[in-house]
């Protein structure tokens, strides 16, 4: 019970923040999302870390609530540590990813950093093979397994390069994390 409450303490950090960003935001006329991540333009680096953190409306930010939630609650089942250790890594590797190779435009939104836990969810099943990552991952499938559509070219508002770098950084971190849960073994 108590580490539950621990989970939705985390949950209730983060979209304080994220929901804190937005309200000031809207507020300031939506002027803070022009620091967003611009792809190649070295003045925009800082957008890895903050274009998770801005969203373009209401809609945007509750669609991408909800997710985030959910798919946060179920890393969170391992620990605050690999759930933030992870988070860290997809925000940083998906952004620079996004910053590299994506086109140009203001990159916004928390979805990459969705498609980075979804995508950690279902290749820690692969890589792990324990009880508890497969559980998770047919969880993360059945409920929203149509995200991978989203990896897609849809619409030229939304970043699906930010949801294919996003899914490819939660996949390398699974990775990583069977290569240490791999090394943990052997050094013990």
């Amino acid at each position: 019970m108590r580490s539950l409450r621990n989970h939705f303490a985390v949950l209730v950090f983060i979209m304080s923040i994220l929901w804190g960003v937005h309200l000031l935001n809207y507020f300031l006329g939506y002027s803070l999302s022009n620091y967003g991540l611009i792809p190649r333009n070295v003045g925009h680096l800082y957008g890895i870390i903050t274009s998770p953190f801005l969203h373009a409306d209401f809609t945007h930010i509750v669609s991408n609530s909800i997710p985030l939630c959910f798919l946060s609650l179920l890393c969170l089942t391992r620990g605050k540590i690999f759930f933030f250790a992870n988070s860290l890594f997809i925000i940083v590797i998906g952004g620079a990813s996004v910053w590299l190779f994506a086109r140009s435009a203001n990159h916004i939104g928390a979805s990459g950093w969705i498609f980075g836990l979804w995508g950690l969810c279902i290749a820690s099943a692969w890589f792990q093979r324990n009880l508890l990552s497969i559980t998770v991952a047919t969880i993360v499938i059945v409920l929203y397994g149509g995200m991978i559509w989203g990896v897609l070219p849809s619409h030229p508002s939304v970043s699906f390069e930010g949801h294919f770098f996003g899914m490819i950084a939660g996949v390398i971190a699974a990775w990583i994390g069977k290569k240490q849960k791999k090394s943990n073994v052997q050094n013990d």
